[in-house]
């Protein structure tokens, strides 16, 4: 049983010394330093470092930095120069090679002028035994909507070696939309005011983000894995457009794709890579996929399916058994998806214990549970709400998803990933974001396990309780878990993020679930499951 009782409530400046015992309050600007630093992409024996560094004049900067083994920089271990200019937002983002595995660095840039940024603290990832690896996973950070709590919760830590962020790292919606002003939590301003689709916009909504303290605190602290899912660019995005992109007013696609991807690894600790694959020692090999612009089809749109149609039930077979079941509907692309496979084969030969596989969007198979009534919704229930519900319980009844933009919406694809993982012999643990609930699903396929899957919720973004708002969120979840073989437990109700310990022999997440995020509170309740080398099965805890 997953235990209920346990709670906690960890205070930044209380764990430690050091970097660990400055308040977060303590990391604002240094001089022209303007959103701190960070650090990413770590192999055995490197890492990308990351800062920006905004001059009262002129274009471009050179910065120097250093790299060493303890805080206070009496042990220099790397120097180097780099240099921030206009032509990526003032971002700098060095490359340092040579350094000893499975280390803590600390890192910091200086200006000509004698200026320092703060200091940040990074490490290089295991290389050989390993007998244990920590990883925090994140999704759905959307900042009107509250408080990043969860990020405070886990720069509170003392047990984290990696940091995942699983995308929808911003949100691109006007000012006022997503939230709606009444429901913007007030000091989380956004900026530009309108929706952002051009590469100043983008800009300037990471430098709206990253003024946040606790994200600042979460990259000076841990290296971090960072994916795009689709608000980075737009909602419901695939590789040839979006929901959220109207080309008449926006213009191409391709050009919007681009400034989107340019601001973010401008932005971000992040490798120009679309996807690549990390060895933690011989314990976990991490492979982060791109599920949404690399080649991902066009989803399915339920409305538009049924629109006109006079027979729904007819309706839904024709969608079920032609578009949906099309096995040449892509979720990864050709490329990408025989890339996978090849990564999973090559972890497994290599005596990997875990695959584990980080992408943005739900494996495990969901349909609308057949006892959702109207008046889950409450009164005066949204027309998205009514028609999603409504539409959903018909199409569940076909065996049809609940959720379209997911997995679920492209099962051919589904059944080739989780196939790939079953012919290498793999041990396979994916995580996924995009849903802003919590989720622990048995992959299975062709009848067999596969794997698991452990979804995170959300930092801020609002879930299901959202919408079916009359609904104890005890008997959402409980009539979810029903409905559906492969889950086994959800939340769908509360914001937070997953702490994930991998040893050779079994896979531990816990769920660290928020109060509130409408108050700063680090206050949060646990739920926790395992899955045991070579089960394929989870155990709720």
């Amino acid at each position: 049983m997953i235990d209920l009782r346990r709670r906690s409530l960890l205070k930044a400046g209380a764990i430690g010394t050091g970097l660990l015992a400055a308040p977060a309050g303590a990391i604002g600007p240094v001089r022209d330093f303007t959103h701190g630093v960070a650090s990413g992409e770590p192999s055995a024996t490197g890492v990308l470092l990351w800062t920006r560094f905004v001059p009262a004049r002129g274009d471009a900067v050179p910065l120097s930095f250093e790299v060493a083994e303890d805080p206070g920089f009496g042990r220099i271990v790397a120097r180097g120069d780099t240099l921030a200019s206009a032509d990526n937002d003032h971002c700098a983002k060095p490359r340092v090679e040579g350094l000893t595995p499975d280390r803590w660095y600390y890192y910091r840039f200086a200006a000509p002028d004698g200026a320092r940024s703060m200091t940040g603290r990074t490490r290089t990832l295991p290389q050989g035994p390993t007998r244990q690896f920590r990883i925090a996973a994140f999704s759905c950070s959307n900042k009107p909507f509250g408080w990043f709590n969860a990020y405070a919760h886990a720069a509170a830590r003392t047990d984290i070696d990696l940091v995942v962020h699983l995308g929808d790292y911003f949100y691109e919606y006007v000012r006022g939309d997503y939230p709606s002003e009444a429901q913007t939590v007030p000091g989380r301003p956004i900026a530009p005011a309108g929706e952002t689709w051009q590469l100043q916009h983008y800009r300037e909504r990471f430098a709206s983000y990253r003024d946040d303290p606790d994200l600042q605190r979460l990259h000076q602290l841990y290296p971090s894995i960072q994916i795009w899912d689709d608000h980075e660019t737009a909602n419901d995005a695939w590789k040839d457009g979006a929901q959220n992109h109207q080309p008449e007013t926006e213009g191409p696609w391709e050009v919007r794709k681009a400034a989107a991807r340019k601001a973010f690894r401008e932005w971000l600790p992040a490798s120009d890579d679309d996807y690549a694959d990390y060895a933690i020692g011989d314990l976990v090999t991490l492979i982060r996929v791109d599920t949404r612009l690399a080649g991902r089809d066009r989803q399915i749109d339920l409305g538009a399916a049924l629109a006109g149609a006079t027979d729904t039930r007819a309706a839904l077979i024709a969608l079920r058994d032609g578009a949906w079941s099309d096995p040449k509907r892509q979720m990864l692309g050709a490329a990408q998806e025989g890339w996978l496979a090849d990564r999973l084969k090559a972890s497994v030969r290599s005596g990997a214990r875990w695959q584990l596989v980080a992408q943005q969007v739900l494996a495990g198979a969901v349909s609308t549970p057949p006892d959702v009534t109207a008046d889950w919704l409450g009164p005066d229930p949204s027309p998205f709400a009514k028609a999603r519900v409504g539409a959903g319980i018909a199409a569940s009844k076909l065996g049809l998803p609940f959720n379209w933009d997911s997995w679920g919406g492209y099962p051919a694809a589904r059944a080739r990933m989780l196939g790939s993982a079953q012919a290498a012999g793999a041990n396979l643990v994916t995580i996924a974001g995009d849903s802003h609930n919590g989720w622990a699903f048995d992959l299975a396929n062709d009848g067999k396990p596969a794997g698991v899957e452990f979804g995170t919720c959300s930092v801020t973004s609002p879930g299901l309780e959202n919408y079916l708002r009359a609904a104890p969120p005890e008997r959402v979840a409980s009539s979810l878990v029903a409905a559906n073989p492969e889950l086994k437990w959800c939340d769908t109700s509360n914001r937070g993020y997953m702490a994930l310990s991998f040893t050779p022999d079994a896979v531990r997440c816990d769920w660290q679930l928020l109060d509130t995020v409408r108050t700063r509170s680090t206050a949060s309740t646990t739920r926790s499951a395992m899955v045991a080398h070579g089960a394929q099965r989870l155990t709720l805890l």
